[in-house]
């Protein structure tokens, strides 16, 4: 409760005047908290819901205001973001801000709480027990080997850094029971986990900046569409620097992100463009194991492992600990990397295309067209159960590896018309095109 004056006033109000400097003052008193960089923290972490704070200031001013209380709650939430504000609130990668105090990773508790970016809705409990219904699930759902890799990812979460430039798929048939990892991760970080699209993250100018401050973007159902962009996935995946955000309405300003990304898909993630390096290197990739015949699931088993969550954490510790220890490299098991040179390859079919057998043959002297091309290289995508990629990234891919493989681009190819058309030198046809 505000202190008050022996006429029953607190000391912002004289009974006709309010001072507004001295209530943000005791405002701040009552509630301590910051702002940094355009959202308000407190020792419970960033405060996801600023009408929460305005809830608050209107409590307050309702017993000594009668008229035009909404507009001078918003006139003094406006003066608190300045009577609030900090240069900075700087990001600990040694420490891990829990329910009951601060984590130090060289195993170190301290009960005090600081003002932080994130705190994490678990308790440090080191006596927990072992969250063995949560163990058993992971067992069924994936192979023994790739348990630590999971293991890793899901500590690497709790702690805000990018160090690991890594994001983390879990592909399956569906049915398996992947998504409740998801369900234990909200449980985990709370407010410090979003629900959303990795592609809306490409598709929106918006997205970016709804992750800022937050560990975890969870996507449930990662669409299989093939991403027109990777550049704005990869830089978050990646950032070391503030990164340039923008909110609807707002002027864009300059984010410090370190927001960690985990999907769970039937497929790979694909690009409609991106065929480097770089976008395959940033992916983790574990395959779930089938469905057993005649598995019987648990409507209950996300609650279960909730109450198992103080064991869970500890289990996340160890898999923190542990990859930083190797410098922040993932155990990845021989099936786990197999997996991302699977993506690669599917993704470059047009190679698997140019090696293949009965359909072109490479051949200095011989030409076609680029439709006659893409004519056949789409039979062989339909005879092999590959998805055919567009005509333009085909024709790109040719061009860049034109002299590995012995080709020359040319635009002036005589079609079965007799026209001047684009394709290539050194490909002969062994099959006649679909429509040829």
């Amino acid at each position: 409760m505000s202190r008050r004056d022996p006429g029953g006033n607190p000391p912002w109000f004289d009974g006709k005047a309010l001072d507004e400097v001295g209530f943000c003052e005791a405002f701040l008193e009552e509630h301590p908290m910051i702002r940094v960089g355009g959202s308000f923290f407190s020792k419970e972490g960033r405060i996801s819901d600023e009408e929460i704070i305005r809830k608050e200031i209107y409590e307050m001013l309702r017993p000594y205001l009668n008229s035009g209380l909404a507009k001078r709650t918003a006139g003094i939430f406006e003066m608190l973001k300045l009577e609030a504000y900090a240069p900075s609130l700087p990001i600990y990668e040694d420490r891990l801000h829990v329910a009951n105090g601060t984590l130090f990773l060289s195993g170190t508790f301290d009960e005090r709480k600081d003002f932080c970016r994130n705190r994490l809705p678990v308790k440090y409990n080191p006596d927990a027990p072992q969250p063995v219904t949560w163990l058993h699930f992971l067992s069924e759902l994936l192979d023994a080997e790739d348990i630590p890799t999971l293991q890793e990812y899901l500590g690497y979460c709790l702690l805000p850094t990018n160090r690991g430039q890594t994001m983390m798929l879990l592909k399956g048939s569906g049915g398996e029971g992947k998504s409740r990892i998801g369900v234990v991760m909200q449980k985990l970080l709370g407010s410090n986990l979003k629900n959303g699209s990795i592609a809306k993250v490409e598709r929106s100018p918006f997205a970016r900046a709804d992750l800022e401050n937050e560990l975890l973007m969870v996507d449930d159902d990662m669409k299989l569409e093939a991403l027109k962009s990777t550049h704005y996935l990869k830089s978050l995946i990646t950032a070391e620097m503030p990164m340039d955000l923008e909110r609807k309405g707002e002027q864009s300003y300059q984010g410090q992100m370190y927001v960690r990304f985990l999907a769970f898909s039937n497929g790979d993630l694909e690009s409609l463009y991106d065929r480097s390096e770089g976008f395959y290197r940033r992916q983790l990739i574990l395959s779930v194991r089938k469905k057993a015949p005649g598995r019987e699931d648990d409507p209950f088993l996300a609650d279960k492992l909730c109450t198992e969550i103080e064991g869970i954490f500890l289990w996340c510790l160890d898999g923190l600990r542990r990859l930083i220890g190797n410098n922040y490299r993932f155990t990845e098991s021989s099936r786990t990397k197999g997996n991302r040179e699977e993506a690669r390859r599917e993704a470059d079919n047009v190679l698997l295309f140019l090696r293949s057998e009965g359909y072109i043959r490479l051949k200095a002297d011989s030409t076609i067209t680029s439709a006659d091309l893409y004519a056949i290289y789409t039979m062989w995508c339909s005879d092999n159960a590959y998805k055919p990629l567009a005509a333009r990234t085909v024709s790109m891919t040719l061009k860049k590896v034109a002299v590995e493989f012995g080709l020359e681009h040319d635009n002036h190819i005589t079609n079965s018309s007799g026209k001047r058309v684009n394709g290539f030198w050194g490909i002969e046809a062994l099959v006649t095109p679909p429509n040829g």
